[in-house]
């Protein structure tokens, strides 16, 4: 055991020394590995941690081809994060999922771009609503229509609120999150602590920080996952050295959201300087 930590603090020593740029082609080169892991659960952990990113440090480029994944999974996760970003860039990417053979990826980008207002998105689920009639019928098939009615999307209160309050955006361009707080709650083996740390997200107590701090070292990954999630969202720029022990962490899920935290928290802080340069103006 005492080996085991000595290593650790050595590898969090060495870590240190490095330059914010490294670590962060570091990050870079972990989230375009896990975008093409061969691991469908990689691919999509990938899809759900660039939520974290957003469109400024060319998650894009990342995303597009991932609309293309044979796995259903991976394609719904990749249009939940475009919706997180709120860009109009998304658009033509999520009418392009609207046209997917799969009804549950067409649902979700239906749904996205009403949250965005496009009227594709309004009439996709008008055409729902409206099952067999004449008003439907040229915008979805039969086939289409029948396995939209098919579907079931249970989504507790709690789980509902939790993901909203993770969601927080403060730095316009960057992602809502939302993609990455989901794809947290959604895994079978979530924790409901990782639940209730992420209902805390918007929370501007004192106390939080503390909490996040020791989370991110918890022993249920979702906890970890939860507390770096919030480190980006909140955020909290002072764990951001805290967050390059998490790249190596044993699972998959933690690793790419501390690698995409970690872009975030430093083109925050890079824009630091020119905001203030703003006001002095």
């Amino acid at each position: 055991m005492r080996i085991w930590i000595l290593m650790m603090l050595s590898a969090t020593l060495a870590f240190g020394q490095t330059k914010p740029a490294d670590t962060v082609q570091r990050c870079r080169s972990m989230l375009n590995d896990a975008a093409h892991d061969r691991n469908p659960d990689g691919r999509k952990g990938a899809a759900e941690a660039l939520s974290l990113v957003g469109v400024k440090d060319n998650a894009l480029q990342s995303l597009v081809p991932m609309l293309d994944d044979h796995d259903v999974s991976v394609r719904i996760a990749v249009v939940i994060t475009l919706g997180d970003f709120k860009d109009n860039r998304t658009l033509p990417l999520l009418k392009k999922a609207l046209q997917d053979p799969v009804p549950e990826v067409d649902f979700a980008a239906a749904k996205v771009l009403y949250q965005l207002h496009d009227p594709d998105g309004v009439q996709f689920l008008l055409a729902v609503v409206s099952g067999e009639s004449k008003a439907s019928s040229s915008y979805l098939s039969k086939e289409k229509r029948s396995a939209l009615r098919m579907l079931h999307t249970p989504t507790k209160l709690f789980t509902t609120i939790a993901i909203g309050a993770a969601g927080f955006a403060p730095v316009p361009g960057l992602g809502f999150g939302l993609s990455s707080a989901q794809g947290i709650l959604s895994a079978p083996d979530s924790s409901a602590r990782a639940a209730t740390l992420l209902l805390l997200g918007s929370s501007r107590d004192p106390a939080l920080a503390d909490a996040v701090g020791s989370a991110l070292s918890d022993k249920e990954w979702s906890v970890r996952a939860a507390a770096v999630h919030l480190v980006a969202m909140h955020p909290f720029p002072e764990f951001q050295e805290k967050l390059i022990p998490l790249l190596g962490d044993n699972k998959d899920a933690v690793r790419v959201r501390a690698a995409a935290a970690y872009i975030r928290l430093q083109h925050e802080k890079e824009m630091l300087p020119a905001k203030r340069g703003d006001r002095t103006h």
